[in-house]
């Protein structure tokens, strides 16, 4: 139950009731001609309806386990990649979104091109088209506006002229009733489903987008994925939708094939023999390029979690439990055993091939629990429950496969009774936070797959959510500080303020926490700490910066920890190098007034940052209010703009 003490317990309560219902671097050329090389059946299709219901009144897995939702720890995301680039530096000079794989672009809510800056405001159902230069006259030059009873826009894309706008849209469908003597005529019934729908704009005049291509799936969206001028989107089919008997296959609409709703026909939808759920995973892929050609759909009856794609593939991992006894006396413990599921998809110019499936003990948390380098994937898992009675204790594994998924070798048993936080893949190695009273720094060397190792590790007080290289010898953590309490039933841990700290790891077998920052109280919070895209960060420019929000105590405890209270809100700017870090300054987007009126808790969030950019020497940060340009050499504000 220690989770309960440094984590936030309503998020352990949905957990429960969730539970009941719902870099890469690119492979050498010899991995390239190996992979070329393998033969792979193709994955079986659905004959035909009473099919379906065969193989669903069979299925193996009834539910799946959605681990990165039931251990979503709000301020605890992991972190396990392939060591993403420090923000990229385009043609002109301006940031670009955090990716996990340097070439693989990830949506999000702002994107810049050097001259525009482009952003998504759910609140208002708009996006936005900014032009950002000169810092000291911005303008928006272009509103885009949706219906918000139809479609919410969530995160996007910009590709030279190319605007890509992904969001989740509700539809409905008329139940009609079969009619009966004496039963009055009532009105339709209408069924409420939701969608992922794609929407495409040419900005080639930047003041007037010009909608070219729509793209709709069933299903709530996941995620997505751009390698150049190919996009890949998935959506997941909710289970409660696949047995209706109105329309038990799932649907789509393309407007390069009319814009019409089409259901995929049970020939076009795959499964997987051995894993069989009463769910959809719809697979898009589309070349931005090619408008008028349609998108090739891969329609799997199954259900996705996690997601990590490489520059050529695409691996879904899928997370069950399976029940090694079922005793008859009430009294003695049912023992459940997680495992991983991983399917491999390889992908070429916006088309998908099935390659390959594997599996391995463990959940994994998100996407960075997997990462690929010179055709190896490596993915990291926690074993059995540290807060779940009479289950087997928890315990963190990292496993190597091999194009086939085939296993080729482990690392067990990691800090038993702790659970993973935090692992960065960077080449030959990788590293990896686990948690429970104190934060274990692990260094384990993975150059040989088939004999992984612990090199050396380093204990000290908290815990980083995520981990982000800054160079080969030095990585940087972003947690949680924590103080421990003995209580009468044991030592707890208690989260505090934020924590930042830089690891030297030159030396493999004694890593060295050689500089570390301490951010407010407990409460204080960053967006940063459960999605990596809220970081901005350049080595060359010794620039690091991130959206939080500071709580900070009033009164000391006498023997528990306190919450703060609400004493900041905005954007966190620090000089970086090697050696740590040094506060440049805070951008805040509230007024004197706003801080008066605030209690203990900060709700304006249209006034919260969220993200914070360049172009050239001017930095901005972005609420969904207004943007603000600032000097980036000494912070002096250059200019605002306002979004409402």
């Amino acid at each position: 139950m220690n989770r309960f003490w440094h984590s936030k317990p309503a998020i352990f309560l949905l957990a429960g009731i969730l539970l009941a219902g719902l870099c890469f671097w690119p492979n050498n050329a010899a991995a390239n001609r190996e992979q070329d090389t393998l033969k792979v059946e193709p994955l079986p299709r659905i004959r035909s309806m009473q099919h379906l219901k065969e193989l669903l009144a069979a299925r193996s897995y009834d539910y799946p386990i959605m681990f990165n939702s039931i251990q979503g720890r709000v301020s605890a995301a992991m972190d396990v990649g392939a060591a993403a680039p420090e923000m990229a530096m385009g043609k002109s000079d301006h940031s670009s979104t955090n990716v996990q794989v340097e070439g693989v672009d990830e949506a999000d809510l702002v994107k810049t091109d050097g001259n525009y800056i482009y952003q998504v405001k759910p609140d208002t159902g708009e996006v936005l088209i900014i032009q950002a230069l000169p810092a000291s006259d911005m303008k928006v030059a272009a509103r885009i506006s949706f219906d918000q009873r139809r479609f919410i826009p969530c995160e996007m894309y910009v590709a030279d002229n190319q605007l890509v706008v992904i969001g989740n849209a509700n539809n409905s469908m008329p139940i009609h009733y079969p009619l009966q003597e004496k039963v009055p005529i009532v009105p339709p019934i209408y069924k409420y489903y939701p969608t992922t729908q794609v929407v495409i704009y040419d900005i080639t005049n930047r003041t007037n987008p010009v909608k070219v291509r729509e793209l709709e799936l069933e299903g709530s969206y996941l995620t997505s994925r751009r390698i150049n001028a190919a996009l890949y989107v998935i959506s997941n089919q909710p289970t409660y939708n696949i047995l209706r008997e109105d329309n038990p296959l799932p649907r789509y609409r393309d407007s390069a094939k009319g814009g019409q709703f089409d259901a995929v026909p049970f020939d076009k939808i795959a499964y997987f023999p051995d894993s069989i759920y009463s769910s959809y995973i719809l697979m898009a892929g589309l070349r931005l390029d090619q408008p008028q050609q349609e998108a090739q759909l891969e329609t799997i009856l199954g259900s996705a979690d996690n997601v990590y794609a490489s520059a050529t593939g695409l691996y879904i991992a899928t997370p069950y439990q399976i029940t090694l006894s079922i005793p008859y006396d009430q009294n003695l413990p049912v023992h459940n055993e997680d495992k991983t599921q991983i399917f491999y998809f390889r992908l070429n110019n916006g088309s998908f091939s099935y390659a390959a499936r594997g599996e391995v003990p463990g959940h994994t948390l998100n996407q960075f629990s997997m990462d690929e380098y010179q055709g190896v994937l490596r993915i990291a898992t926690t074993s059995g429950q540290e807060w779940w009675r009479n289950q087997p204790v928890s315990s963190n594994n990292l496993y190597t496969l091999d194009q086939e998924l085939n296993l080729l070798g482990k690392v067990e048993n990691i800090a038993p009774g702790e659970l993973i936080y935090s692992t960065r893949f960077m080449g030959p190695r990788a590293y990896m936070v686990t948690f429970r009273t104190v934060d274990p720094f692990f260094v384990i060397d993975v150059s040989d797959p088939k004999s992984p190792k612990v090199l050396g590790k380093l204990k000290i007080p908290g815990y980083s959510n995520y981990l982000h290289p800054y160079d080969d010898n030095n990585i940087m953590g972003f947690g949680k500080d924590t103080i421990e309490v003995k209580e009468f039933y044991g030592t707890q841990a208690y989260y505090q303020g934020m924590k930042m700290a830089m690891f030297d790891v030159s030396n493999v077998a004694a890593p060295v926490e050689k500089d570390r920052e301490i951010i407010g109280d407990r409460g204080t919070d960053s967006e940063l700490l459960s999605n990596h895209r809220a970081l901005l960060f350049s080595r060359e420019k010794g620039l690091l910066a991130f959206p939080v929000t500071v709580m900070e105590a009033v009164d000391d405890a006498d023997t528990m920890p306190v919450y703060g209270s609400f004493a900041f809100q905005g954007a966190y700017i620090y000089e970086v190098n090697n050696q740590g870090f040094t506060l440049k300054g805070r951008i805040t987007h509230l007024t004197g007034d706003d801080y008066l009126k605030a209690g203990d808790y900060w709700g304006g969030t249209d006034k919260s940052i969220r993200r914070i950019l360049y172009i050239g020497d001017v930095l901005y940060t972005l609420s969904d209010n207004m943007i603000q340009a600032h000097q980036m050499k000494d912070l002096k504000y250059l200019g605002s703009l306002s979004l409402q």
